[in-house]
């Protein structure tokens, strides 16, 4: 077939479908989001949005049991989430293949923390590939089922961002065709944990098994150089690339399968040279297992840095340059732009809101409203993690800080923040919580989740309805207000704070790009100047649209002027932020019309 260009995602989904996979879920989270999506344009697998990846990994791991090819797609902290089911899922093994790719994200560029996640294929005992490219990204996918079926384990294949989100031209091949399995009740097998100790010394043969498949795994091979070069190099992943283009005199050891490592195969290639590096990004992963061996001719992360992205740039400079690490910062003579929320955001209004409400802590959650935590509103006062801003809130409280108020997106409250509301309710705690609806998993791409009414597929679904999930929890107090007005999210969380138990609030506001929001023809706002009074509570919505005027007002003589706003015409799409906030209502709609219509 033509090779087509597809980014790294595109490239796995393809390999998905090409292996004959019947089942595949995930949740969203970048780099990895673009694999299910891609992955529901193909007819012949059920692709569906999980409402967390704990969920999507047992799904996949059902239907695997069951005797189906399954997959399931992870961002690197994903993983965390489905932890449990990944550790325990080998030592009953699988049935029909089973494939989860981990989407890495060296230098944080779209995550909150920096993790290696190459260390849970050796902490839970599964094999792990690692394509360099797009068109392996698509072949691993097919060798990783043909490697789980014959060990009868999950495997997993790690990608970072780069590769996820890199076009490049693959060659695509037909579908093939895995039959099912047939599922055979065996409870030594399938009912793990009785028979937990019996599985044990299984699994470290399994382990043993697979290291001698290593030594003979096509995809651990070397490259030779052009020559000219006294040293060596073993590496991985799309860190091959980037050190074969600055490095094309030495001969390299390129590891597709770097769990479990072929350890005779680089032994044997180190000994053949003086010194040998090894280049990888983030944490010494490779480097720590050979020299665990007792190679001692190998250079590693004296050298290179472990802390975020490698480039062909940055390899260069360390291995022709000082051997100490340096700063690889660069001045890139650009002006910055920091993140920002949307024009037209609806927690643009949640935060104005907050902003009001003086001598609260906010405890933040993961989604677009973490910008709430930058300027100009500074309203968020921790994020850490999925789910954590109503634990954090009950555990404030209990600390002494009662003013306290959790805020929580509608898919982030969905995927991890039901149950620690229903353990504040349990415990008789106070804690208010404010969820953002904006109708959509939103910073990952305008995903659907179970609180939209629809599928992957645009398929009408069953539509969780968050009042009556919180009162079945037992939280009497739960009130909606309109993000758009300030007004009201502002009294719904000052009463909520009164209230002598659990609260919520559902701060409600479609976000502005989703399809039909974006379809809507809106009309715009404009400033009638002769009555702007400069009060400036229009900027401090932060919408981006509303700029300085080089008019200005004072009240009196004495005062100092200050600029009036105006509205650049051409960004302006017509929420109604700026209007419902105006004291002297001199920001109205271009038509005339009443704002409110």
């Amino acid at each position: 077939m033509t090779k087509q260009l597809m980014s790294g995602d595109q490239a796995i989904a393809r390999g998905v479908w090409e292996a004959g996979v019947v089942f595949a879920s995930s949740y969203p989270g970048t780099p990895a989001t673009e694999i299910l999506e891609s992955l529901a344009h193909y007819a012949d697998i059920q692709a569906q949005w999980a409402v967390n990846e704990k969920v999507a990994f047992d799904e996949a791991m059902g239907a695997a049991i069951a005797g189906v090819r399954a997959f399931v797609a992870v961002k690197h902290v994903g993983l965390n989430v489905a932890a449990d089911s990944f550790m325990v899922f080998p030592y009953g093994g699988t049935n029909a293949g089973f494939v989860v790719v981990s989407a890495d994200d060296p230098g944080t560029h779209s995550s909150q923390n920096e993790q290696d996640n190459r260390y849970f294929a050796k902490f839970g005992k599964v094999p792990m590939l690692e394509p360099s490219d797009n068109q392996e990204a698509k072949d691993y996918i097919k060798l990783a089922y043909q490697i789980s079926e014959q060990f009868e384990s999950p495997v997993m294949v790690r990608v970072t961002m780069r590769l996820a989100h890199t076009k490049g031209m693959v060659e695509p091949g037909e579908r093939s065709t895995a039959p099912k399995k047939p599922f055979v009740k065996d409870n030594l097998k399938w009912v793990v944990p009785p028979f937990a100790k019996l599985h044990r010394t299984p699994l470290e043969n399994k382990i043993r098994a697979m290291e001698q498949y290593a030594e003979t795994f096509a995809e651990n091979k070397v490259e030779k150089g052009i020559g000219g070069a006294d040293y060596a190099v073993i590496t991985s992943g799309v860190i091959f690339q980037y050190a074969r283009e600055v490095l094309p005199q030495p001969d390299f050891l390129k590891l597709g399968m770097t769990y479990p490592l072929p350890k005779h195969m680089i032994l044997d290639f180190c000994a053949k040279y003086p010194k040998v590096y090894i280049i990888e990004e983030s944490e010494p992963f490779l480097e720590e297992q050979i020299r665990y061996w007792g190679v001692q001719n190998v250079v590693g992360k004296e050298l290179f840095t472990n802390i975020g992205e490698l480039s062909p740039e940055l390899i260069a400079q360390q291995m022709f340059g000082t051997l100490a690490p340096t700063d690889f910062s660069k001045e890139i003579g650009i002006p910055a732009r920091p993140p920002m929320l949307c024009i037209g955001c609806p927690h643009r209004g949640t935060y104005t809101s907050l902003n009001r409400i003086k001598g609260i802590t906010v405890t933040g959650d993961i989604g677009c409203y973490t910008l709430g935590g930058l300027p100009p509103y500074n309203t968020m006062n921790t994020s850490f993690e999925m789910g954590g801003s109503i634990a954090h809130a009950y555990g404030f409280e209990a600390a002494g800080e009662p003013r306290t108020v959790a805020i929580i997106g509608d898919s982030t409250f969905l995927h991890s923040g039901v149950a620690p509301l229903m353990d504040a309710v349990y415990n008789g705690g106070k804690t208010t919580v404010v969820i953002v609806d904006n109708r959509t998993t939103g910073m990952t791409g305008q995903e659907d989740h179970p609180g939209t009414g629809k599928d992957i597929h645009g398929h009408p679904a069953k539509k969780i309805d968050y009042e009556v999930l919180c009162r079945a929890m037992g939280v009497e107090f739960v009130k909606h207000a309109s993000a758009f007005r300030p007004d009201e999210v502002e009294k719904a969380v000052r009463e909520a704070i009164q209230f002598d138990g659990p609260s919520v609030v559902i701060s409600e506001g479609p976000c502005v790009l989703i399809p039909e929001e974006k379809a809507k023809k809106k009309v715009g706002f404009t400033v009638v100047a002769e009555d702007c009074i400069a009060c400036g509570l229009c900027f401090h919505t932060g919408c981006p649209a509303i700029k300085e005027s080089a008019e200005t007002y004072r009240k009196t003589e004495q005062q100092k002027s200050r600029p009036k706003a105006i509205i650049d015409p051409d960004i302006c799409v017509g929420c109604t932020l700026c209007a419902a906030v105006c004291p002297p209502e001199c920001i109205v709609r271009v038509d005339g019309q009443p704002w409110g219509a």
